[in-house]
């Protein structure tokens, strides 16, 4: 009997162990964005942006071109690629600390600029390779290094809805929050990147696709748990959804 080889390590994917603590959503997402440019055909023409935060040694993970940005400043690197080689799909990938607070200004301008960029955007609302401090995303309530009594709203203010930002500005063409907690959240974040990249490939201009994941190490939950928390915590406050699809079903 002849066996079908159905599943397999994506190209994309090297052979390094992640640094990643047990149950950390990033090396999912990382395996979906190596599946998606296997399946694409874009691994010869692709370039990542790496950040500082849990991901900032994601070029060891992805057999592709890899550049380092300063905390932050992964769109403007981006955007520079972009312009400069029109012809390669430029991807960033950047965590909550990363992306929504020192970076929040390069984000917002790039996607109002509508640059033809990519962008992942991993939320799992605290700054998870700096010991677990208060982020911009960190729920009201939540306990962290730098809130030990729970995130004050009166004090420290409200989580920051990034995709809902975006998503109101005039020239991003697609924005979409998903989220790694099951088999059928995983499979739409994999439906999503792809749609983003794809965005990319035909010159629509900027697409963001921001993926709830569990930090279980610095929540102190076992992943299961974590799991679990950001299903009865996270969601309701970031709802998953497409938020904007220039050019397709809009889904608020």
């Amino acid at each position: 009997m002849d066996l079908k080889l159905i599943f397999e390590k994506p190209k994309t994917m090297t052979d390094n162990k992640t640094h990643y603590c047990p149950g950390c959503g990033h090396g999912v997402i990382h395996r979906l964005v190596a599946e998606v440019i296997d399946e694409l055909g874009i691994r010869e023409k692709t370039v990542g942006i790496a950040p500082v935060g849990c991901a900032v040694n994601a070029y060891e993970y992805w057999d592709i071109d890899m550049c380092e940005a300063a905390h932050g400043r992964v769109a403007a690197v981006a955007t520079g690629i972009k312009r400069a080689r029109p012809d390669l799909i430029v991807f960033g990938y950047q965590g909550d600390g990363d992306l929504a607070a020192i970076g929040l200004a390069e984000t917002l301008h790039a996607a109002n600029r509508g640059e033809n960029i990519t962008i992942i955007f991993v939320n799992n609302a605290t700054y998870g390779m700096t010991g677990g401090q208060t982020a911009p995303t960190t729920l009201p309530g939540q306990i962290t290094k730098t809130s030990p009594y729970g995130r004050d709203v009166s004090t420290e203010g409200y989580p920051m809805r990034i995709s809902e930002m975006i998503a109101m500005l005039e020239a991003p063409a697609y924005v979409e929050r998903v989220a790694v907690v099951s088999t059928e959240t995983i499979n739409r974040t994999k439906q999503a990147i792809k749609r983003a990249f794809k965005l990319q490939l035909e010159g629509k201009g900027y697409s963001f696709v921001e993926v709830l994941s569990g930090c279980p190490n610095e929540w102190h939950l076992n992943p299961v748990e974590a799991n679990r928390w950001i299903e009865e915590n996270m969601m309701k406050y970031f709802p998953l959804g497409v938020y904007k699809d220039r050019y397709g079903i809009v889904k608020v």
